[in-house]
């Protein structure tokens, strides 16, 4: 259904008997019309399913409107599962208006209006018009009925029925809400508002009044106004196939949907007038998720060789008629009930052959004869090569057999309808393959585009030719035609930017037959070097005596002749050395490729300095690859600044404190003095540090009948150290 958007199982359809039953408490009993045109578009859908996909999902209205051309404006709505309907019948829905917009300008607040609280009509509301309004009544027994259930079912059917009793109502009952906006306005489903303005725009608020406590349903709202005014637009995919008896319309439902969910079926003798096949509308209420129904069909029985015209109008859901389709019109037609059927092929030669074929003799009167057809591939065009073949006859002789033939006969009616065979695959023997293609050459230009030349193979039975590449000699090539190559000029594309510096071509010729020569020889083509080397990359590095040595991973491209390495002390970077990466030898008679020094010592390095370093692999068509991420050593300094001198001391064993003091260290970038200090034969540990203006400390934390060992030394601002100053205090 449109508004709830979900999939309706509504009831089994049986072809014999069905009988929908409506029972009211006021006793009266209904035959739903539904039984004439709405049964064969329903499909059964599991029960189970469907009330899992009502339930699971949260309630909520929906609201759809329709810009009415006299100036009003339509509303519809509805909620999404059977529970929520049920409370909302018996609170009711809030209908709000927000005038949003003015003239096209915005307005700073919106304006709100209450147009009222809306929930069924009472029954005795119904009780006038349910007589003369299927609709209505199917909305009345929805509403109030005692019971609600389908006859005509087994046991087990019926209980199920019952156990989904409620959401047969809802399902009924959103339906023909549908179907007659009078119905839906009753139902407390649908509002006509007329008191609306054609420069004005609305936003429309249905608001349930069903307390949260029991149960929370989601507003629904809807934006337009009277410039959204369309008409409304003509079915669209209308087609009418006239067959024998009948004739099968169909027309695109799903484009239409949220316009039409109904539509009317017209047919004319005459062309000029036309009537109704039926008063009800037909719909397809089957249109889930899980189903993918978007055309509607209907089989109408029509007598043959007698003209008829169909069209189709769309109704809404606010009860207005669309304009009509275009019309279609045609004619029945008997089809021939004999097919013939080829059984034999007796070949003469290599040009003739004798076709037979099977047809029932009771069909002989019925043909004016036989026709055989050809074609070159059996989805092909037929071509007719021999017409009016007796009816009686049932073998034909061709001489004019191609390499390759799909042959069928065809039955020709007396009455213009036909019937086909099957077709035959008809292939006189050919077992010997075209010869090698030779002179095959190309080349590739700056973009990647290679075009590829070769020599015609002489065969008359040409059918043309197979091209295969690969990006590595040995490799087993890959075919690159979808089809057999009739020309001997082939144009591909090849990437220049990828690792492979070349790429290798062959050949196959195809004759008629589909037999197939040897491999042509292998053509090797260069591709232009559009491509950096792979980038090389260190991997350690040690100092040792004050030099740097260096190890790293040479680049791993075939075309690399040389290997730079790139050496920064401050800004700029300097090529420091090269290695050379085409060194060959000899070994076991052979030319084999040693591995290149992947290692270098940096002798010029200054000791207390930082130097980066990076490499760089440099190929044939002298490109650079990436540099190797920088790898930065600082050189240590390995010999140490002049000592603190005139570390001395002064013990008092009576107050239980010692003094140590020195000379000024005037050494430069001087950081700090640290002192360190610990028990003779026992672990040193730092004692503090000063600055380096300062020249004495007092240690109070002495015991008596200890030898203490205090050790000096001044740490400068570069990390580097000083010689230590030692002084041993017995207290």
């Amino acid at each position: 259904m449109k508004l709830s958007n979900m999939n309706i199982d509504l009831f089994y359809c049986y072809s014999v008997g069905f009988n929908f039953r409506l029972r009211y408490s006021i006793g009266h009993t209904v035959f739903c019309y539904l039984t004439l045109a709405i049964c064969l578009l329903f499909t059964t859908v599991a029960r189970g399913q469907w009330k899992d996909s009502l339930e699971v999902q949260p309630p909520k209205i929906m609201v759809t409107a329709r810009v009415h051309k006299d100036g009003k404006i339509l509303l519809r709505w509805a909620v999404t599962t059977p529970k929520a309907w049920r409370r909302l019948n018996t609170y009711g829905y809030q209908l709000k208006r927000y005038t949003i917009t003015r003239d096209r300008t915005t307005l700073p607040q919106p304006i709100e209006k209450q147009l009222g609280t809306f929930k069924p009509k009472p029954v005795e509301a119904w009780m006038p018009i349910i007589e003369n309004n299927d609709n209505a009544a199917v909305m009345a027994q929805s509403l109030y009925g005692e019971s609600f259930d389908v006859s005509g079912m087994d046991k087990l059917s019926a209980i199920v029925n019952l156990a989904e009793e409620q959401v047969q109502r809802f399902t009924w009952g959103l339906y023909v809400a549908d179907q007659d906006f009078s119905v839906a306005q009753m139902a407390g489903l649908g509002y006509e508002d007329t008191d609306v303005k054609p420069n004005e725009k609305y936003l429309y608020k249905v608001i349930s009044l069903v307390p949260e406590s029991e149960l929370v349903i989601e507003e629904g709202g809807v934006f337009t106004g009277i410039p959204d005014y369309q008409e409304l637009p003509k079915p669209v995919d209308f087609v009418a196939i006239f067959l024998d008896r009948r004739v099968l319309l169909s027309w695109n439902y799903d484009i239409l949907k949220f316009t039409y969910n109904n539509y009317f079926i017209e047919r004319s003798e005459d062309g000029k007038t036309f009537a109704r096949l039926s008063n009800l509308p037909l719909a397809t209420l089957n249109n889930s998720e899980k189903t993918d129904q978007k055309t509607m069909f209907y089989n109408d029985s029509i007598s043959n060789g007698k003209t008829y015209y169909y069209r189709i109008l769309g109704k809404t859901a606010f009860g207005e008629l669309g304009p009509v389709s275009k019309v279609f019109s045609g004619q029945g037609k008997e089809v021939l009930a004999y097919v013939p059927q080829i059984t034999n092929k007796n070949f003469i030669d290599e040009n003739s052959i004798i076709l037979e074929w099977e047809f029932l003799s009771d069909g002989n009167k019925q043909i004016s004869g036989f026709e055989l057809s050809r074609s070159d591939n059996a989805t092909g065009k037929y071509k007719v090569v021999i017409k009016n073949i007796p009816p009686e006859a049932r073998k034909v002789r061709y001489d004019s057999l191609q390499p390759t033939n799909y042959m069928t006969v065809t039955a020709v009616g007396k009455n213009g309808s036909s019937r086909t065979s099957f077709p035959v695959l008809v292939q006189p023997v050919d077992s010997v393959p075209p010869a090698k293609p030779v002179g095959l050459e190309g080349k590739i230009d700056s973009v990647g585009i290679v075009t590829l030349n070769w020599k015609a193979n002489a065969e008359k039975d040409m059918l043309g030719y197979r091209v295969f590449r690969g990006n590595n000699k040995k490799e087993e090539y890959s075919q690159i035609t979808v089809s057999p190559h009739r020309g001997t000029t082939y144009y591909d594309s090849v990437s220049v930017k990828n690792l492979n510096s070349k790429v290798y071509y062959q050949l196959v010729a195809v004759d008629q037959r589909f037999n197939m020569s040897e491999f042509s020889d292998i053509l090797e083509l260069k591709k232009p070097d559009f491509i950096k080397p792979a980038q090389p990359v260190f991997k350690s590095y040690e100092i040792i005596e004050g030099k740097v040595n260096l190890t790293w991973a040479n680049s791993s491209s075939d075309d690399v002749v040389k290997h730079e390495i790139y050496r920064k002390e401050n800004e700029d970077w300097k090529l420091v050395h090269t290695v050379d990466s085409t060194l060959l030898t000899k070994r076991n008679k052979k030319k084999t490729t040693v591995l290149n020094p992947e290692s270098w010592t940096d002798e010029t390095v200054m000791e207390g300095h930082q130097y980066s370093y990076t490499i760089i692999a440099v190929d044939d068509s002298n490109l650079e690859s990436v540099p190797a991420p920088p790898l930065t050593v600082v050189i240590p300094k390995t010999s140490l600044h002049p000592p603190v001198k005139g570390l001395d001391s002064y013990v008092d064993k009576k107050n239980g404190f010692l003094e140590l003091y020195w000379k000024p260290y005037d050494q430069p970038n001087v950081a700090e003095l640290a002192i360190y200090k610990g028990i003779k034969d026992k672990p040193v540990l730092l004692l503090q540090n000063v600055l380096p203006d300062v020249k004495r400390i007092v240690d109070d934390n002495v015991k008596p009948n200890n030898e203490y060992v205090y050790i000096v030394r001044a740490v400068f601002k570069d990390g580097s150290i000083s010689q230590t100053s030692t002084l041993n205090i017995k207290f």
